[in-house]
């Protein structure tokens, strides 16, 4: 495992029209509204979070994104930062820790991200950097009468017995995640050859390769956010 951490997860300004296309499409990916980042070190000490509202200057948030995370036009024009100020700050603290990125399907927060890197041309730290999901990882913790994918909330509250308050807010599901995921290796659910294998799963790849515009995603990327679709998350 890497010596470094970081948990992300963002909110966004909608849902992307085509999960194939390229990040330089214009029109197609959502843009961030909100981004988080916690940084720990392996044994579990955090170092630092960040959390940022990006300025509406060139995104209109959709109404169900609104209903979902709350997060409108008046309050980005009085929390909101340049979206290439934010991504920078994430850009220098992916290339400084060269940390293990982990989220809660992380699947959609690469791909937002890596399109806001586009946006603000900035190089994307993120396909160099090995990802973990702790969606993909616990499928087996729920059977009804097949895996079933859990979401953060459920995720949580099977970890911990009881509910987590405030969701889709970025930094409260980000740090959520890093409970769940610590948690989740003391109950040796995860360990260092659970997220070696993770690497090489479809799911994982195919985003490196996305990035590369070399092929499109996999089924189990499109499965994975179907699940999503139906549960209203952004």
């Amino acid at each position: 495992m890497n010596d470094y951490l970081l948990f992300v997860d963002t909110e966004a300004s909608g849902l992307p029209i085509n999960w194939e296309l390229p990040y330089s499409t214009e029109g197609n990916w959502p843009s961030a509204v909100q981004i988080s980042w916690l940084v720990y070190t392996k044994d579990g000490h955090e170092v630092k979070r960040e959390d940022h509202y990006i300025l509406n200057s060139d995104f209109v948030i959709t109404p169900k994104a609104m209903e979902i995370h709350g997060i409108n036009p008046g309050l980005l024009a009085v929390k909101g930062e340049a979206r290439k100020d934010v991504m920078q700050l994430l850009a220098n603290d992916l290339e400084q820790y060269q940390p293990l990125v982990i989220g809660h399907f992380v699947q959609l927060d690469y791909h937002i991200l890596s399109a806001d890197f586009y946006r603000a041309g900035l190089v994307n730290p993120l396909a160099r950097l090995p990802l973990f999901c702790t969606m993909l990882a616990t499928t087996q913790l729920r059977w009804t009468p097949m895996p079933k994918s859990l979401l953060l909330g459920d995720l949580y509250a099977f970890l911990f017995y009881k509910p987590l308050e405030n969701q889709h807010n970025a930094l409260t599901d980000a740090h959520a995640a890093a409970e769940c995921f610590f948690e989740l290796l003391k109950r040796t659910e995860i360990s260092e050859k659970v997220i070696d294998q993770q690497q090489e799963q479809p799911a994982i790849k195919s985003l490196k390769a996305l990035s590369a515009k070399t092929v499109p995603v996999a089924l189990s990327v499109i499965i994975l956010i179907l699940i999503y679709f139906t549960t209203h998350h952004l």
